[in-house]
Order: structure tokens, then sequence, then C-alpha cells
């Protein structure tokens, strides 16, 4: 679909709800909106995609009361802005938009998590991803190192770059929206996604790229969604297997969940953003007592943390559960660079290369 194709059908999209209310009206009812529930309680696995999803329970915001009434109102000025700078040719930034909404006076944001949320209801409502509004991210890009190629619509045309040999030592950094890019040849084994920029440049410096023909993403970690869309591409268009590396801590286990399971807050577009077949390499609870690794411990958030992924259903497998129970039992957190305690090349040269051949990888 070419660019002006989806500006269409995005700004078709978004009147399409403002027409919605006003057949609402002249039909004499109360205009409204059904959205799925947004909680780890409502989402499903899908089979076939192989995803977590929103499941069946919905809430309906009615303009009848004075705070949903005061939400539609809100989203009628955020359909108003995003209408008018797709119609421009031009984009902002969520941060942008909150503020954007000083002008507007009532329908005002009082947080940016206010109008993050709002622009989710309409990725729901028009099933289209946000970067079809023209609204870009905050954060920069992660980084991929690895022998992948691929093209890119630069400024000045179409460019191929090879992510070993055409980029700088940090890699080559992940636009914001990255269906620009077109994926075109690799010589991979697998894609090893990353939690930390140490551990990151630590495999780019001992050449597990080049030993292993690994791929090598950096999460940065929380990772943004342009960089879980680029390993779901990945994994679907060359079918090679992808593994999360993290520390071991209940909220890198999160990291984990969000790739291959998707996040909770992007549930209604886990088939574009998870990786249903990533694998989870570390730091696991048993490698910190196995390998003696340095540790920390855990705090009464990590507690509570742990305690809640027990009852997370992407996190339900008999493994997690062994994992997660052993971690409470051994009360004890480590990190990625723990692994240096054994030497700088111990991570590459023994653990990763062990782990990945007991997982099938290698």
């Amino acid at each position: 679909m070419s660019r002006s194709q989806l500006d269409n059908m995005a700004t078709e999209r978004l009147v399409g709800i403002a027409r919605k209310w006003y057949s609402q009206m002249t039909g004499g009812e109360v205009p409204s909106i059904s959205l799925p529930s947004r909680t780890k309680q409502n989402i499903a696995y899908d089979d076939e995609a192989e995803v977590w999803k929103y499941g069946d329970r919905e809430s309906i915001r009615s303009a009848g009361t004075a705070k949903s009434a005061l939400h539609l109102l809100k989203m009628a000025w955020v359909i108003w802005f995003l209408k008018k700078q797709i119609g421009e040719d031009r984009s902002s930034t969520l941060r942008e938009l909150y503020y954007i909404s000083e002008g507007w006076k009532k329908a005002k944001f009082q947080a940016q998590e206010e109008s993050n949320f709002l622009i989710e209801d309409l990725e729901i409502l028009t099933d289209m991803q946000r970067e079809a509004f023209h609204l870009r991210p905050e954060e920069d890009g992660a980084t991929i190192f690895g022998p992948l190629k691929l093209k890119e619509q630069t400024r000045r045309g179409a460019r191929d770059i090879h992510c070993q040999d055409d980029v700088g030592e940090a890699g080559y950094q992940i636009p914001t929206n990255v269906e620009n890019i077109e994926l075109l040849d690799h010589d991979a084994q697998f894609v090893i996604a990353i939690e930390t920029g140490g551990m990151y440049a630590r495999l780019i410096e001992n050449g597990f790229d080049s030993e292993y023909r690994a791929i090598l993403i950096h999460l940065k970690g929380q990772p943004a969604r342009s960089t879980r869309r680029v390993l779901n591409r990945i994994n679907d268009q060359f079918n090679i297997p992808v593994v999360v590396f993290t520390d071991g801590d209940p909220w890198s286990y999160r990291i984990y969940a969000s790739v291959a399971y998707g996040a909770i807050k992007s549930a209604h577009i886990s088939d574009l953003l998870a990786t249903p077949k990533a694998q989870f390499v570390g730091v696991q609870p048993s490698d910190i007592r196995d390998y003696n690794l340095p540790s920390d411990r855990l705090n009464e958030k990590d507690v509570a943390a742990l305690k809640s992924e027990l009852t997370d259903p992407r996190f339900s497998s008999d493994y997690w559960k062994e994992q997660i129970e052993l971690q409470l039992t051994l009360d004890l957190k480590s990190e990625q660079q723990a692994f240096a305690a054994r030497g700088l090349d111990f991570v590459t040269k023994e653990y990763l290369p062990g782990r990945l051949s007991d997982m099938g990888v290698l």
C-alpha cells in the first residue's frame, strides 16, 4: 500500500468514528464507543495467530455521563488534529500531542498518560497503528548489528545497508516507522535480542555476531514498538530463531513477554508486534544458582512483581512457574553483566554457546 493510500485510509477511519457519533445522535441515541477492557484479566491466547489478544470483556463509554462525555470530546479534538496533520503531511510525537491540547480548553489533557491512552483507543477503533496517524515515539530507535541486509527509504532515495559492513560500531539505528524498511537478505543462524547496552557492546566486541552468524538487536530496556515490529518481521520473513537475553529480574521477564507474547497495552496489534516463537535465554534464576552469579536481594516490589507474574496468563507455562518460584526461594536477582565475574569472554565463549546449544538454536 502506498503512502497516500495509507493516509487516505487512516483519515477515513478516523473520521468514520465521528460519523458514527453523528448517526447515533440523529437517530436519537446518546453517542458512545465500545472498547475492550485493557487488563491482564481480559487477554486470551489466539491459537491461530499464536499471540495474546484482548478477550470478550468490553466497556462502553457513553456521553450519558459527564466523565465519558469529556472523553469523547477529547477524542473528537484528537481526530480533528490527526486529520489535519495527515492532510498537511506533517508529524508529531505523543509528547507534542499532549502539549498541543493546552489550547483545547475543556478538552485539554491532564497528563500524558491520558493522551497516550486515548491514542490506543483510536488504534483499536480504527484497526490501525499510530504511525499511520503520523505520530512518532519520543525514544530513539534501538540498534541492529549483524549479517542482515536491508533497504531503507531515505531523503535521497532508497539505500541498501548491510548491518555489519555499512554501519559504525553501534550498528544500524531502527527508524520509528519500520514499514519503510525492506528486508533483503541475511546470513544468520538466529537473532538475539539483548536488554542492556553493555551486553550488546560486549557481544559485538567479542565478535559473537561473526563467529555464530547472529543478528544482534539492542532492546534498550523495554523495547519500543518499532523494535518489536522488526523482530516480528525478521522472524516471519526469514523464519530464523529469535532468542531474548535479559537481566534476571521480574521486570526483565516482562521485557521478554512483550517480545514473545505481546504487551497488554498493545494486545490489539499483537499479531504485528509479537514474535510467538521467541525463546528466553536468560538470565534465568537457575543461572544465578548454578553459576553463583553476583546478585542482590529481592526488594518488596520485586517480590510483588514475581507473584503477579505467577497469575499472569503469559507466564502460565511449567517453565516459568518453576523459574519464578525458584527465584522467590533464592530471594536473589542478577544482571547480565554479572557473568563478567568469570571473565570478559565467559558469556560469549561459554554461557551463550552452551545455553543456545541446549535450546537447539546452535
